[in-house]
């Protein structure tokens, strides 16, 4: 099979790359290497066709397209807080971008589009955990587009019959998230602190929860999206449906690490929200997905790889 991933050359867009690989599938990957590094796909770069472009240019991603038969959309600005600051480019990246990639998607004839949506689309909904059924009520610019991109995807699967999946992703973290952005992920930013004997910086009291899912969970359920039957047209959460406190994260991280690791509490972000786990029944259902590295040990594996890919040389 034939598999275009837009994005290809980022955090979670790698990972897939290198699982589509290693099940012997041709992939193409389009990255403007704005946050993506060429070097994160270094184990599979001479099997890959990497195009260096834009998703918000349209002839770059149809010349990507072509000949596609899956299309795995990563591509996106992914900061809450950069969405906040920058809401214009944030829109222009992941609803123009998306949108072209949707239009030659069809025009390409592709089986089947996989949008890589967010659980920021929840918004501040107390109820826990979030389900697909309940509404959308995003807070952020961020989680506003990762929305409409679901709405685009559906509405593509009803006019044109393109058929669609999207995952609502709950805090990927795992080997190649890039720790020195200032937008990167907080588990990214533990490591590097760590590594660099800093203090590390928690925003709010800590008691704030996330549903920390390893990446490699979420790249069995994307692949498992690409060709489930009953699955197009809707959305599944990407979680494992457990959700852990900050605080509670930096006292496993100390006994993973083997020291203590101070912190520093700063006041909360715009944007952020509380509390996020996901109810991941429908995903088990229909997509037949199962979180299989649960959070410690996603953590154990994270820690030994940023160890070696930033630690002392």
């Amino acid at each position: 099979m034939r598999y275009l991933v837009t994005g290809g050359a980022g955090f979670i867009g790698s990972n897939i790359v290198d699982e589509l690989v290693r099940r012997g599938h041709r992939v193409t990957v389009l990255d403007d290497l704005s946050a993506g590094k060429e070097s994160n796909l270094a184990s599979v770069r001479d099997k890959v066709d990497l195009r260096v472009g834009s998703v918000t240019d349209l002839a770059a991603v149809q010349a990507a397209c072509h000949g596609a038969e899956y299309v795995i959309h990563m591509a996106a600005r992914t900061s809450v807080p950069r969405s906040v600051e920058d809401p214009l480019d944030t829109n222009a990246a992941n609803i123009d971008g998306t949108l072209n990639v949707l239009v030659a998607a069809r025009d390409a004839k592709v089986r089947r589009f996989v949008f890589a949506a967010s659980s920021a689309a929840y918004g501040e909904t107390p109820t826990l955990p979030k389900v697909e059924t309940m509404q959308a009520d995003p807070i952020s610019p961020y989680g506003v587009t990762k929305y409409v991109g679901e709405l685009y995807a559906q509405v593509f699967g009803r006019v044109y019959g393109l058929e669609n999946v999207s995952l609502r992703y709950f805090n990927v973290f795992g080997p190649r998230q890039d720790p020195t952005s200032q937008y990167s992920g907080v588990l990214s930013r533990f490591m590097l602190a760590a590594i660099e004997g800093k203090a590390l910086t928690i925003y709010g009291d800590g008691e704030q929860s996330r549903d920390f899912t390893y990446v490699q969970n979420i790249v069995d359920e994307t692949l498992l999206a690409c060709e489930a039957s009953g699955a197009s047209g809707k959305m599944f959460n990407g979680g494992t449906g457990v959700r852990i406190a900050l605080n509670a994260v930096l006292k496993l991280f100390e006994k993973i690490a083997g020291k203590k690791i101070a912190a520093r509490y700063e006041p909360p972000r715009g944007g952020d929200i509380l509390h996020s786990q996901a109810d991941i029944s429908l995903a088990r259902q229909i997509l037949g997905y199962e979180p299989r590295v649960g959070f410690e040990e996603g953590l154990r594996r994270t820690w030994e790889w940023y160890k070696g890919a930033y630690g002392k040389k």
